[in-house]
């Protein structure tokens, strides 16, 4: 079967069709993508600036003039972040102080319990087989899609009569038994996105490191610990960024599950809000007292969130 001269002018030549990653490459760094950039950077950062220029204006001109005045009359106090980290003997106290550790301690197990957990159940969809494994994967990724309130009422019947002899939830205070309802609530909560995003990372590995690592005699303890975990630390901390930055800015589980003795900061800054309105100095410290540590944990470890997200989204 012969092939006419027009059908092969037709065909375009493979060797003149410019890549994808080089046809994105020119569309990002062209001037109008910088301009946009740029504007888009500006319009987020200026509310920024001026909560963060306000948290430091001395109360009277915070309520009389606008935080752009600033520059026309400088005026600086830390005494709105004494105020609110502090609290004092009148009717300003707030002492978020304490609710900014609560949250560390919150955070803190509710971001390695589902990485422990998601770790090896992704290491079990992705590199075992047994039976169901695809339609349970598919269950677990779907699990993603189920809202959070759907589930606060069997999550409240499971911590008012806990298995396994647990302190149960008892009286007013939701954390009467503990801070494990907290951390459990949110481990749940995280464990199917954690468990596809390490899978999708997993099957980029290639095979053939594992048959031969199997070849010569691991186990699949051996396989998950010296090979499988050294190469999956940017996935790891990409989920890690991720669940530390929800949990820390969750207000909704830590309103039906935290009691007041341990409630985070963000509960600490919607009861601030509903009694101290109008004292925006107050409140313009508290927001960035409550941001100070999920900036510092996404700025140090931004790198590695780009590659963990960047990772497994295409085969090489």
């Amino acid at each position: 079967m012969t092939v006419t001269t027009e059908k092969l002018a037709a065909e375009p030549d493979p060797t003149n069709i410019p890549s994808v990653a080089s046809d994105a490459h020119k569309r990002l760094s062209s001037p109008w993508a910088s301009l946009a950039a740029a504007i888009i950077a500006i319009v987020w950062t200026v509310p920024t600036a001026g909560l963060l220029i306000s948290s430091f204006r001395p109360q009277y001109d915070v309520k009389t003039t606008g935080w752009w005045e600033f520059f026309v009359h400088p005026h600086l106090t830390i005494s709105n972040y004494q105020a609110v980290l502090q609290g004092s003997s009148g009717e300003s106290a707030t002492n978020l102080g304490s609710f900014l550790v609560n949250s560390i301690v919150i955070v803190i197990p509710a971001v390695i319990i589902p990485i422990f957990l998601a770790t090896m159940a992704a290491y079990g969809f992705a590199w075992t087989r047994f039976w169901g494994r695809d339609f349970i994967f598919v269950m677990v990724f779907a699990l993603q899609i189920v809202p959070i309130q759907v589930t606060v009422i069997p999550l409240l019947r499971l911590f008012v009569h806990p298995p396994l002899g647990l302190p149960a939830i008892s009286g007013n205070d939701a954390l009467a038994g503990g801070l494990y309802s907290l951390w459990l609530a949110h481990a749940m909560f995280g464990l199917p996105l954690a468990i596809f995003l390490l899978h999708n990372f997993m099957t980029q590995i290639p095979g053939e490191l594992i048959e031969s690592a199997r070849v010569d005699g691991a186990g699949h303890v051996q396989i998950f610990t010296r090979i499988i975990l050294p190469l999956m630390t940017p996935a790891i901390a990409a989920f890690g960024i991720l669940q530390f930055l929800w949990v820390w800015n969750d207000l909704f589980v830590a309103m039906v599950f935290a009691g007041h003795d341990n409630a985070p900061i963000t509960k600490a800054l919607s009861d601030l809000t509903g009694d101290r309105g109008q004292e925006w100095p107050l409140l313009s410290a508290g927001a960035f007292v409550s941001m100070v540590i999920p900036m510092i944990v996404f700025l140090s470890l931004q790198r590695f969130f780009v590659r963990g997200l960047l990772a497994g989204s295409v085969k090489g």
